[in-house]
């Protein structure tokens, strides 16, 4: 793909993205932004192909980098599994790997990889338990595992391909030579998968490397995904706040199907934006908790790289939103001076309840790696202010040092409570020398221009349609543009390479229908890149498969069980079909069936239409959807099931009648007819309320109801009022 004319013309002359970030911190988003990647400083007319010419004449080569492999550990270990653990490295570079082998009796002959949505610890899966267990996962599949810390801390002039993918690439590559050692020379075939950021990796790593046979990215991105899918999001977020519960309720089983019903006109035009920008309007319910995600590590970037927006053009110009309708900005406006009256800590601030403790889940996982700072050294997360601050909708801003030696530098604010203000995503080792009494200012003038940005950012509306509702009759933006595009140049920052759609082996995509982060449409996009490549070769090397009611993140545990399933059944069976695609020549199932229509993906109602993995329930409630009882009654329920053709069994049905996220289960039995599957209950209820009573439906290609993994979910809703 090539970068749109205005990026070539007025290409980024910066060094650094973020100057106020330590480089080691390797931000990222839920869709992965590494903004700790650096740009030699180039004339404005240069455009990226020769710059980036220039730069591989600088660069030590792969070939020097690793050619000299180590290991330091190799040992028998029995937690999780039995396996023999090997880590080691390369010499002269900071890349770090693990291997975890099973017993010759268990091999098959392959490995798989995961690729971290950052450069992350070579041990991070070491912790892991039940069905996010990788290590024994990948056993379990006849395969050794490997992970690696993405090439660690990078050297100067060394390229940022390495942590792209270039130290993974070599990792796997020395594996098979371990793995010769060990079980003798054979053939042995490998697989990469990652997740967010990981995906970008991971795709980067497929088209242009043959270190692996196949590769399963998961919830992935497009090159303008980056910082336009959270943008877009956030201005819904402001306008829409109090408006969510009758959003939420209308596409709720039994509900009035019209989630524009009761918005003014500010409110339906935002509604209306952001579903045509592709976000799935079901997963608005968890907008009390969803907050601004990986935008936080954006945010920075942008900044830096696009300053004039934000500090002269937003609030002074004809076209942005802070100079045509001010008023619409000035109720969310925090502008405040102060002093710092207490440094707050870690664990301080979790004891007052202001940060949530950190716990293993927040590091390399696609949802919340852009949490981790990776540093070690000590920081303030928080920090007590001599003033109470105003209230506002604060959905995030910066705190700008006023005095002392670090005088004008800023920190990213996630929230405000009160007189404390809460450090966001970043690392700022400065703040290690902020002391009570030192003048700052709180300001979130920024975030808030940051909320429209992406109607500045109009790419080619025919490769991304979602944009067409910034362009006029006659093919005109009908906002001002930005002279950058900045979406391509941290997508190239993430994986090295902009993804092209050249596959060098076998990929099967993940999307979740319900992703906030990497709006379902995106995988949609590089479906598209891939048949430009591969033409009518297209389903000998590709598969796309759509996750109903799965968000970005690959565990369910922080939102709702009643209305989300997990995608790591699917993702795991997903690498076992693609083992076998390749390996055997099996066919995996074809692509989900799908259309896109305004910005939205749909999906058919039947299993058998739709294809994928996925069971299909279809909940009544004594033959409805919703119905109204008496406190006392009983309430009957049924349930049929369908599964995609050759997808397994179903192996469990559970039920949640009273909204509690817990689950029991249910009998259930096979159709005579192929693939459907038949389930009952009642249930009385003594309380008055409204219930939405769930079953959640889990299939298993072997029928296995024991394991823990390549367990396939769906789940059904009712509503049920109770008088």
């Amino acid at each position: 793909m090539i970068l749109p004319t205005r990026n070539i013309k007025h290409y980024m002359q910066i060094k650094n993205l973020c100057p106020n970030i330590s480089l080691s911190a390797k931000l990222a988003t839920g869709l992965l932004i590494i903004l700790s990647f650096k740009y030699s400083v180039a004339p404005a007319q240069s455009n990226l192909v020769s710059q980036s010419n220039e730069l591989v004449k600088k660069i030590k080569t792969t070939d020097t980098l690793f050619k000299h492999p180590y290991v330091d550990v190799k040992e028998w270990r029995t937690k999780p599994i039995r396996h023999l653990y090997i880590h080691g490295g390369f010499k002269n570079t900071d890349t770090k790997f693990s291997f975890y082998f099973p017993e010759k009796k268990k091999y098959e002959n392959r490995f798989y990889q995961y690729i971290t949505p950052i450069p992350d610890s070579e041990t991070i899966s070491q912790n892991q338990t039940g069905e996010e267990d990788k290590i024994s996962f990948s056993i379990a599949s006849g395969a050794y595992f490997v992970e690696t810390n993405g090439g660690g801390k990078l050297k100067e002039g060394e390229s940022t391909l390495i942590s792209a993918y270039l130290a993974n690439a070599a990792s796997a590559k020395y594996s098979k030579v371990v793995a010769s050692e060990i079980y003798g020379q054979h053939r042995t075939y490998g697989y990469a998968f990652g997740g967010s950021g990981g995906a970008y990796r991971t795709i980067g790593g497929i088209e242009n490397t043959d270190a692996w046979d196949g590769a399963v990215p998961y919830v992935v991105g497009s090159p303008v995904a980056i910082p336009n899918m959270f943008t877009v999001r956030m201005h819904a977020m402001r306008i829409l706040k109090n408006k969510f519960p009758q959003i939420i309720d209308a596409l709720e089983p039994g509900g009035s199907g019209d989630m524009y019903k009761g918005l003014n006109e500010k409110e339906r035009e935002a509604l209306t934006e952001v579903t045509k920008m592709g976000f799935p309007p079901q997963s608005w319910f968890g907008y009390e908790t969803m907050g601004v995600h990986g935008f936080s590590a954006v945010y920075p970037g942008m900044v830096s790289a696009d300053p004039s927006y934000f500090n002269k053009d937003f609030w002074n110009k004809k076209g942005y939103l802070g100079f045509d309708d001010p008023q619409s900005l000035h109720k969310f406006r925090l502008q405040a001076d102060s002093r710092i009256k207490a440094v707050i800590y870690e664990d301080e601030a979790v004891k007052m309840g202001l940060i949530p403790a950190p716990t293993i889940t927040e590091r390399g996982s696609a949802d919340l790696a852009w949490k981790g700072n990776g540093q070690n050294q000590k920081l303030p997360v928080a920090f007590q202010l001599e003033k109470t601050l105003p209230e506002v909708d604060f959905l995030g801003g910066d705190l700008k040092i006023l005095d002392g030696p670090h005088k004008d530098k800023k920190i990213q604010i996630s929230k405000t409570v009160g007189d404390k203000i809460i450090i966001g995503a970043g690392t700022y080792p400065f703040a290690a020398d902020l002391k009570v009494g030192n003048k700052v200012q709180i300001d979130n003038s920024d975030f808030l221009a940051a909320q429209t940005y992406h109607r500045h950012q109009v790419p080619n509306i025919v490769e991304y349609p979602v944009w067409k509702q910034f362009v006029g009759n006659d093919g005109q933006p009908i906002y001002p543009q930005r002279d950058l595009l900045i979406g391509p140049l941290f997508t190239k920052s993430a994986s090295g390479v902009l993804p092209s759609g050249k596959l060098k082996g076998k990929v099967i995509v993940l999307s979740s229908l319900w992703d906030r982060e990497a709006l379902p449409w995106n995988a949609d996009w590089y479906a598209r890149e891939v048949r430009k490549q591969l033409k009518d070769q297209t389903d000998h090397n590709f598969r796309l498969w759509y996750t109903d009611r799965a968000v970005h993140g690959d565990v369910t545990k922080q939102e709702d069980p009643d209305r989300l399933v997990s995608y790591l059944g699917t993702l795991q069976q997903a690498l076992r079909d693609l083992s076998q695609w390749v390996e055997n020549g099996i066919e995996p199932s074809p692509t989900t069936n799908y259309r896109i229509l305004d910005g939205q993906v749909v999906i058919p109602l039947t299993a058998a239409e739709r294809k994928g993995l996925q069971p299909v329930p279809q909940l009544l409630v004594e033959d409805q959807k919703a119905v109204v009882k008496n406190v006392g009654d009983n309430a009957k329920f049924n349930v049929t099931i369908n599964l995609p053709e050759n997808t397994g069994k179903i192996v469990r049905v559970e039920w949640d009648f009273e909204n509690k996220g817990t689950f029991k289960k249910g009998k259930f039995k096979a159709s005579q007819e192929k693939n459907v599957y038949n389930a009952e209950s009642k249930h009385k209820f003594v309380h008055k309320g409204t219930y939405f009573v769930t079953v959640r439906v889990v299939s298993q290609r072997d029928g296995d109801n024991k394991t823990p993994f390549a367990l396939i979910q769906n789940l059904d809703r009712v509503r049920v009022v109770v008088k």
